[in-house]
């Protein structure tokens, strides 16, 4: 970079990180207002004078409002057993338009790729018949019965093991190792960095997402954190405490937001070996 250009990149991106931490900086002071304060909507200066001080009572009463414990566990069963389904799926196909050379392969692999360019609400519908029919509506199985199969995924394992040397394929099948073996006691351990880098953007796509269990769900049993979410702070006077809003949505993207702070470096580190832009 020219070091006559680099305080302009440098105002830029500072200006860049300031819009995008304004709503959650936002978030972060309204969840801690007492209810009966002055001006919720106001940021600065965060606390005016009567206002009470910062208070955990919207914490309370929204973590009593709502079953959290209940739609914490859903959302960690849905986001981690998807992603073991997804990794064992990913890798088999990944591993298949990497190495095994077929005819159509290429037209194949590309064909696949084709579902990175549908929207998702095309899709809610068909669906939303299919799991009926299978009959996974109203269960966490439901809601992932549609990602168990991810394009991105297979088109990133297949990226990571393509820039895989074949010498370590060749070194296990001279062992004996089949092509099970192979996938998973070599091509896996070496492509931890594509692997960490598709567990990111597994997670927190289905961790955020509310449209399809929304839809595909209909007993507060099965509600993950979204829904739930939703649910109690739409429910009667709840949609007018902006605090208590506001509190809930932090409990909602903690999780998040500490593993990522525990683990940025590992998690850059991931994006910037696989490629991921």
């Amino acid at each position: 970079m020219n070091p006559e250009r680099r305080p302009l990149v440098l105002c830029i991106g500072l200006a860049g990180a300031v819009l995008w931490a304004l709503p959650f900086a936002w978030m972060a002071v309204a969840s801690l207002r007492p209810a009966d304060a002055t001006d919720m909507a106001s940021l600065w200066p965060f606390f005016r004078h009567g206002d009470g001080g910062v208070s955990l009572a919207n914490y309370r009463e929204a973590w009593s409002a709502g079953n959290f414990p209940l739609w914490y566990l859903n959302t960690i069963l849905l986001c981690g057993g998807l992603f073991a389904v997804q990794l064992v799926t990913s890798s088999l196909a990944g591993y298949a338009f990497a190495r095994l050379h077929f005819r159509g392969s290429s037209l194949l692999f590309h064909a696949f790729l084709l579902q990175l360019m549908l929207p998702p609400v095309v899709l809610l519908v068909p669906n939303l018949k299919t799991i009926a029919s299978l009959g996974l509506y109203d269960h966490l199985a439901g809601i992932a019965a549609p990602y168990a199969a991810s394009a991105f995924g297979v088109f990133l394992m297949r990226q990571t093991f393509r820039s895989i040397p074949r010498d370590f394929e060749d070194a296990a099948r001279v062992d004996g190792a089949g092509i099970g073996a192979l996938i998973r006691h070599v091509l896996l351990p070496l492509a931890r960095p594509g692997i960490a880098a598709f567990a990111i953007v597994s997670v927190a796509s289905h961790w955020n997402e509310f449209l399809w269990p929304l839809i595909a769900t209909a007993s507060p049993s099965e509600q993950v954190l979204t829904v739930g979410l939703a649910s109690f702070t739409t429910a009667g006077e709840a949609g007018a405490q902006w605090g208590l809003i506001a509190a809930g949505t932090v409990l909602v993207v903690a999780p998040l937001v500490i593993g990522f702070a525990l683990a940025q470096r590992h998690f850059v580190s991931a994006l910037t070996v696989s490629g991921l832009k």
